[in-house]
């Protein structure tokens, strides 16, 4: 890793990482969080949906966090003389406890595969949401993107998201690891400051349940032989030594990119230091070429899924995922009935349009 970490203490006792670039102007001494301290909320709690076998956190203390502040109370830019923030003092990139998580601060006691599992769905199943959410901050500047960073930036960001999946992971009573990033007011950011977060889950996601269902079906080369398929199709934007971007065949929304490495590889954590170089730069020119089809920044979430902890997990290939509404210039796509109620989606145009659009842009 060739950024540089610094771990400090927030005054209510959360943890603090600073991730300094290679080329860093930053002293490693940082000023301490001179707040009162505050108690933090009680652990969420979990609830089955026994129709769907899903579970679902119910965390209140979460209407309390900050929306949509000014600028000059952000609490993602370093702290000034007149307001206090998260960040105490300057940083390259930083990654905090979020003080209003879904999941955790409470672990699991022992490492319990069994946590989140019911036999036979019981009604009326409930469990503490342990776990840990973190917020990822990108940058000290409150304007910006990802997109505008240098992928020196970014390399420190991969450097960051590695190091906190390499410690989430090894944390008893969890499952899956999730680095992500919502962007845009019409995703429902609440914050405007250029930040992701991570998700340590004490279960195996919807989702990824879906993959585990599929590999048992098609295969334990299911992934690889996606990326064949992609790979022989109209739909890559750009390939380079080690990952393909390309508009998924059956992609759902009007904007949506994988990034797939070409090794099997389960998370950030396996990739070789010069992979997760080059998936930096990829990772830039992906974003690039969202940001060039509009006039205006395009909202999207950006999704990092790593194999779970769990039987079959070891065949799921670590992959990215970008999804945005957006259909037009001045359109968005709403999930209505069929979508939402069903989840059986409509694709607007066919990925082939949205893959050719986006090679046209392409940095």
């Amino acid at each position: 890793m060739a950024s540089r970490k610094l771990h400090d203490l927030l005054a209510d006792g959360r943890d603090l990482f600073y991730f300094d670039d290679a080329d860093t102007t930053l002293s490693v001494d940082r000023k301490p969080d001179s707040r009162e301290v505050t108690e933090r909320p009680g652990v969420a709690q979990m609830r089955l949906d026994s129709l769907t076998g899903d579970w679902i956190s119910v965390a209140a203390h979460r209407h309390g966090r900050a929306f949509l502040p000014p600028a000059s109370e952000c609490p993602l830019c370093p702290s000034t003389d007149g307001f206090a923030s998260e960040l105490p003092d300057q940083f390259d990139v930083a990654v905090f406890e979020n003080k209003s998580p879904s999941f955790g601060p409470k672990l699991a006691e022992v490492d319990d595969p069994n946590y989140a599992v019911e036999p036979g769905l019981s009604l009326g199943a409930v469990r503490e949401s342990i776990g840990r959410c973190e917020v990822v901050v990108f940058s000290s500047q409150h304007e910006g993107s990802v997109a505008s960073l240098p992928v020196s930036r970014i390399e420190t960001i991969v450097d960051a998201w590695t190091d906190r999946t390499d410690h989430l992971l090894g944390l008893p009573g969890i499952r899956t690891v999730f680095p992500f990033e919502n962007r845009g007011q019409d995703i429902g950011v609440t914050l405007h400051h250029p930040h992701g977060q991570i998700y340590a889950y004490p279960y195996v996601t919807p989702t990824h349940e879906k993959y585990l269902n599929s590999i048992k079906s098609f295969g334990s080369d299911l992934f690889a032989k996606t990326l064949e398929f992609e790979q022989a199709g109209e739909r890559v934007i750009l390939a380079s030594d080690n990952f393909t971007v390309f508009v998924p065949f059956a992609g759902r929304w009007p904007i949506e990119i994988m990034i797939l490495p070409h090794r099997q590889v389960t998370s950030f954590v396996g990739l070789s230091d010069d992979e997760r170089k080059e998936l930096a730069s990829v990772y830039s020119r992906t974003l690039k070429a969202v940001d060039a089809l509009y006039d205006s920044p395009t909202p999207y979430i950006a999704a990092w899924h790593q194999a779970p902890l769990v039987d079959g997990g070891e065949n799921v290939r670590f992959h990215f995922r970008l999804t945005s509404p957006r259909r037009a210039a001045d359109k968005l796509k709403y999930l209505a009935g069929s979508e939402s109620a069903m989840g059986a989606f409509i694709a607007d145009f066919p990925q082939e349009t949205t893959a050719g659009r986006l090679r046209e842009v392409m940095p």
